[in-house]
């Protein structure tokens, strides 16, 4: 495919557009120097800055006419047209070999797996078991040993290694499964809500590959489950106007589970665009809804 100047310049401006009213409220807090304990997480976990955020690329394969300056960017290359730009996916995968393996491996792996809805979103409760500090300076929705008892009643099923890591020591051995860092490509799976979260951070890695729309998707799709991440933890944050979901309920599990499913439907799409626009070898699927 290749886009025209006229065709490639107003997806450009409407991703800039788009991007920017993402990010407009985070972008006021910091400049008045506030800090937010539910949304900076989308920007210092991730690493990736709002200024990057509303670069838009075609994604892979896909030509741009006149975008010579493009073609010293990284991942691109001189396209068949006067002074066209392509990124190219195979000069990724020749730079960053292990890198892309690992992209793939994770993408296709989880989208081979059913989901799992039993975890209730307990990760963030190990975070704080039996801990005198806690990684948010924002007090426990219902006090230390409450918050130690919800973990004892129930069963901890994290399958998402980068949740495990802060487990508190007292934590992990609760825990179904004790995850490492090598095993990740074969627990991760689509139910998990920081699986859907971290397809975010694989469009970020692949950077020129990934439509620029396609990275939108990702980013709106993590910020949405952050907010259900954190409205299931144990932290009061009415402060912030965060409403629970007390997953320590039959209620609230409920609740929780609904809304694990339909972001795991989220995902499991994005997945699939992700896969097709970097490789060109899964089905197309509409990210409508």
């Amino acid at each position: 495919m290749t886009l025209t100047p006229t065709a490639w310049l107003d997806r450009e401006r409407a991703h800039q557009a788009r991007a920017d009213d993402l990010t407009a409220e985070h972008r006021e807090r910091a400049a008045r120097g506030e800090k937010h304990p539910v949304w900076d997480f989308l920007f210092t976990y991730y690493s990736y800055k709002p200024a990057q955020l509303r670069r838009w690329h075609p994604g892979a394969g896909v030509e741009l006419e006149h975008a010579a300056d493009r073609r010293t960017w990284r991942w691109y290359s001189p396209g068949e047209t006067h002074a066209g730009a392509i990124p190219d996916a195979a000069a990724f995968a020749r730079e960053k070999a292990d890198l892309a393996g690992l992209i793939e491996r994770m993408l296709r792996r989880t989208a081979s797996r059913p989901g799992q809805f039993g975890c209730f979103g307990l990760h963030e409760w190990a975070m704080v078991y039996r801990a005198e500090e806690h990684r948010h300076p924002v007090p426990l929705r219902l006090g230390q040993a409450a918050t130690d008892r919800v973990v004892e009643s129930h069963h901890l099923r994290c399958t998402h290694f980068d949740a495990f890591r802060f487990f508190t020591p007292a934590a992990v051995p609760r825990n179904r499964t004790e995850l490492t860092r090598d095993d990740q490509p074969l627990f991760e799976q689509p139910g998990c809500l920081h699986a859907g979260m971290d397809l975010y951070k694989w469009a970020i890695k692949l950077g020129p590959l990934v439509p620029g729309e396609l990275l939108l998707d990702a980013f709106e799709l993590a910020r949405d489950i952050r907010l259900l991440d954190m409205q299931a933890a144990p932290y009061d944050l009415a402060r912030w106007g965060v409403v629970p979901v007390p997953i320590e309920t039959t209620e609230g599990k409920a609740e929780y589970v609904r809304q694990q499913r339909v972001f795991a439907d989220r995902g499991s799409r994005l997945r699939s665009a992700l896969l097709e626009a970097w490789l060109g070898s899964a089905t197309p699927v509409s990210l409508a809804g």
